[in-house]
């Protein structure tokens, strides 16, 4: 039976980088070749070298979050929060169907019982959801190209002002 290996963390793929980056400059390469290759400034090269130098290879371990603890686990909001707001902002008592961070905050307060801030609403739905901003259409959905195009060739001509002297605009 095969199982798929689990794919690395963004945290184990930093780790890696800082890894082969130091590995690179003891092969010879340069701090400003690496950073060029891995697209980073020179400074975090520099600072990764400084790490190495320091600690050795232990030096470049990823280090443990320093902080509060989230108040709502991150498993629960990926399972729950896109649930609870697919469902429409209108269902949670919106005039609208148009969802804004503050909305989504309140949201988040009535169901998970927690106050976040508007940025760190943002943070929540970019950062551990992986959403991005949605722009509405200018058009509406519903609108009839046909009948546009119609009301612009008879409707518009009659209706639009002319030059008080007859003059070509």
């Amino acid at each position: 039976m095969h199982t798929k290996k689990p794919k690395p963390s963004s945290t184990q793929m930093r780790e890696a980088r800082r890894l082969e980056a130091v590995r690179l400059i003891r092969a010879g390469a340069t701090q400003a070749d690496v950073a060029r290759q891995f697209r980073v400034s020179r400074e975090a090269v520099r600072k990764w070298w400084d790490r190495y130098q320091a600690g050795g290879l232990a030096g470049l371990r990823s280090r443990p979050r320093t902080g509060q603890p989230p108040r709502v686990s991150r498993s629960l909001l990926r399972r729950r929060l896109p649930k609870v707001l697919l469902r429409g902002a209108e269902a949670h008592g919106f005039s609208t169907g148009i969802w804004t961070l503050s909305r989504v905050a309140e949201v988040i307060e009535r169901e998970f019982c927690v106050q976040y801030s508007v940025g760190h609403t943002w943070r929540l739905l970019v950062e551990q959801l992986g959403w991005s901003c949605q722009k509405p259409e200018r058009r509406a959905r519903e609108r009839d190209e046909r009948a546009v195009r119609r009301w612009r060739r008879e409707v518009w001509p009659q209706i639009k002002k002319t030059p008080a002297n007859g003059a070509a605009p």
